[in-house]
């Protein structure tokens, strides 16, 4: 039985991989350990979404590959989208890597560690590929907080936007059974489990490839009813599909997290049609309304690409105007990254990285004035949160985050008390909100 270390790269779809890994691994009497200078053998589970995420996925493997050099690191595992997506370059160039697990072989973790020849993953935009899908029955050990969970609800993606390689990654949207999500999310709740949140490609296409309309309202609500869970909230929300019946079942629980992660990634028609996203301003502004009208006090949050092939400075004002008026409580901003099998790595012009960057700096200037100004409403009240433990970045003592922070992605409710007792992770609390600190809030306890 060897000693295991694992790396987990990317977003948090990536993060459900690993723990599935991890958890084949443990049931086969493998040992995992958090150091990887420790580890007989290390697993990279990489990303390869955009050229930052490849960069950094390729650092880490040679930094593995250095400890197998100079360790105790006998093997070398890379798994996840890089492998998917280039296993040739792989085999070729990192000749310190002894396999290759595609996005579709994570089932044969377990060979692969034990010394078994695995032919390196030939999936790759394939429609007819053989494509994974885990289930509750899968061993799966978390290896984040305890009391915060993901749960995977489907796989893959049936959207062809222009800039996304993801479906060539991850193949066709295949999503789980409600019963089968039902159970998994019992189980995490028997752990300690208090907050799960739901994560696919697009969570608001689940179902609809088994013919199930509205299936992300009726898992919601079939997961509301599991004692011990306290917030459920889902991310990558596709703006079409925003159902009245899913707005409905949001606001009509206590439950369910009054957020709505939906990436709208631009609102000029001429850069929609081009990235193949449909939509326009007139129709995300409707949309928003209809949702803010729906869920009172909602708690918005998207992302936008900026640099996008064609894009011109009128396309760019038009969207940071619809910013600006709309006032979106989270906005996350990304220069456009020009990958190759996508639609559009043919499209001209290009525009300059720095004009890009430019306007991503631009956008996030604004968005930083807009929450500065909201997050100050907020001084004075009392607000639930979930304790996620000591703060790991700060002198402040202890680390949560309100119903309207995503784990991970959000800021957090740093919580100065010197009086704070026995307080575990997982506990709620309740905190009067004293400062703004940037994108995070300060509190105290509240006696």
């Amino acid at each position: 039985m060897a000693k295991i270390g694992f790396i987990s790269l990317g977003c948090p779809k990536n993060l459900v991989d690993s723990e599935v890994m991890i958890g084949l691994l443990q049931t086969h009497g493998h040992v995992i350990t958090p150091d990887p200078t420790d580890a007989e053998i290390l697993v990279v589970n990489t990303c390869s979404f955009i050229e930052d995420a490849r960069k950094e996925s390729i650092e880490t493997i040679l930094a593995a590959a250095q400890l197998k050099s100079s360790g105790s690191c006998k093997k070398l595992i890379v798994a996840g989208c890089l492998s998917e997506r280039y296993p040739k370059e792989i085999g070729t160039e990192l000749t310190e890597v002894d396999a290759i697990l595609g996005t579709n072989q994570i089932e044969k973790i377990v060979e692969a560690a034990e010394g078994a020849s695995i032919p390196p993953p030939n999936s790759f935009g394939r429609s007819d590929a053989d494509l994974y899908l885990y289930d509750h029955t899968t061993p799966r050990t978390l290896i984040g907080p305890r009391h915060s969970a993901y749960m995977k609800i489907a796989e893959g993606c049936d959207h062809v936007c222009a800039f996304c390689i993801i479906p060539k990654i991850r193949g066709r949207i295949r999503s789980r059974t409600i019963p089968s999500l039902v159970q998994e999310a019992r189980h995490l709740a028997e752990w300690g489990v208090k907050e799960i949140t739901l994560v696919s490609q697009d969570t608001t296409s689940f179902g609809l490839d088994m013919g199930i309309q509205d299936g992300l309202a009726c898992l919601l609500e079939a997961l509301s009813k599991i004692d011990g869970l306290r917030w459920i909230r889902f991310l990558y929300a596709y703006p079409n599909q925003i159902s009245n019946r899913l707005i409905d079942v949001i606001n009509s629980s206590d439950k369910i997290c009054k957020y709505i992660d939906m990436p709208l990634q631009h609102v000029s028609s001429p850069i929609l049609k081009s990235m193949k996203r449909g939509g326009n301003r007139s129709s995300f502004a409707q949309m928003i309304h209809r949702i803010k009208s729906g869920i009172p006090g909602v708690t918005l949050r998207t992302t936008m690409i900026v640099g996008f092939p064609g894009e011109t400075r009128e396309d760019f004002l038009e969207l940071k105007k619809f910013c600006r008026e709309v006032e979106f409580d989270r906005l996350g901003v990304f220069s456009y990254s020009d990958e190759e099998d996508t639609g559009a790595y043919s499209l001209h012009p290009k525009v300059p990285a720095r004009t890009a960057e430019q306007r991503r700096r631009a956008l996030m200037k604004q968005q930083a004035a807009i929450v500065a100004r909201n997050s100050r409403r907020l001084i004075g009240k009392d607000c639930l949160v979930l304790i996620d433990g000591p703060s790991q970045e700060s002198e402040f003592l202890l680390q949560g985050r309100l119903e309207s922070q995503a784990p991970e992605i959000d800021g957090v409710c740093l919580i100065n008390d010197s009086e704070i007792g026995d307080i575990q992770s997982g506990e709620f609390r309740t905190i009067r909100i004293t400062r703004i600190l940037g994108h995070d809030l300060l509190g105290k306890i509240v006696k």
